[in-house]
């Protein structure tokens, strides 16, 4: 299917936030938010993360509108990324751009994007703006530190090369380095995990396979059931962090397979599904 990608800025609290738009020639009516990984301090809107994932799910039906928000360098801390993902909701949901109205956009990102698009939500759910149909967190990173990993996990992840792994330190590094005050790690805003999970619109958390971020993204959709949301947990088979970025690998084509079937099925019109784990 073809589809129009152009760019495009829209009004933040800190500055033009920049978005592109991935309209497909036959749109299914529903539309996705994404935001793309980079630990809070790399990546744009080039990245595969970014715009191959983009594409691809544009190429099923799906508007896509991809955020490039502020990267935590240069003394930009948080919550400036998720000031400029706020303001590129209230576009989206405020005026039902691109011609799709509020209640059939989702939100979604991958690794520090899922993090951004789970503290989106809640606070959308704490301002009241236009709830998510649902929200699509990819590998994400959701605690300021890790939980363990599983004996089996830790063992395949001790195969993996050192290039491939999140160890406790680096992570730490890397949230440090979002929040800058580390009093600012327990907030919910920073680290969803922290936050009160109740009211959060339907999930799908989909963690890479062999990861350290996995057990991050396994305890918040346990803590998302108990909070009474619906939430759907999985993880792609033979994929590691960030395996969107590489999307000759069948791991990523299977994601968007499973991003746009979930998103069909939470359309407002979907009949509900109860909660599964895969």
């Amino acid at each position: 299917m073809n589809v129009d990608i152009r760019d495009i800025t829209v009004p933040g609290p800190h500055g033009e936030v920049p978005l592109r738009l991935y309209v497909p020639e036959t749109p299914n009516g529903d539309a996705l938010l994404w935001i793309h990984g980079g630990g809070f301090m790399i990546g744009d809107l080039d990245m595969p993360e970014a715009h191959e994932a983009s594409l691809a799910l544009a190429a099923t039906g799906l508007t896509v509108a991809s955020v490039g928000y502020r990267l935590a360098v240069d003394g930009v801390l948080f919550p400036v990324p998720g000031d400029d993902v706020d303001a590129a909701w209230r576009w989206a949901t405020e005026d039902d751009a691109l011609g799709v109205p509020a209640a059939r956009w989702h939100i979604g990102g991958a690794s520090a994007g899922g993090n951004l698009a789970a503290a989106a939500s809640l606070r959308i759910r704490d301002t009241g703006l236009p709830v998510a149909a649902s929200m699509l967190l990819i590998y994400p990173v959701l605690h300021d530190e890790l939980p363990k990993p599983s004996a089996e996990l830790a063992a395949r992840l001790a195969e993996l090369p050192e290039e491939a792994r999140f160890p406790v330190d680096r992570c730490v590094e890397l949230n440090l380095n979002y929040v800058g005050e580390p009093e600012l790690l327990h907030h919910p805003y920073a680290f969803p995990a922290h936050g009160d999970l109740s009211g959060l619109p339907s999930a799908l958390v989909l963690n890479a396979d062999v990861d350290d971020l996995r057990p991050s993204g396994e305890a918040f959709a346990a803590d998302l059931a108990a909070a009474g949301v619906d939430v759907t947990v999985a993880h792609e088979p033979g994929t590691w962090h960030g395996y969107l970025n590489e999307f000759d690998q069948p791991g990523a084509a299977r994601t968007v397979d499973r991003m746009s079937a979930w998103i069909a099925a939470h359309a407002p019109a979907a009949v509900p599904t109860s909660p599964a784990v895969a």
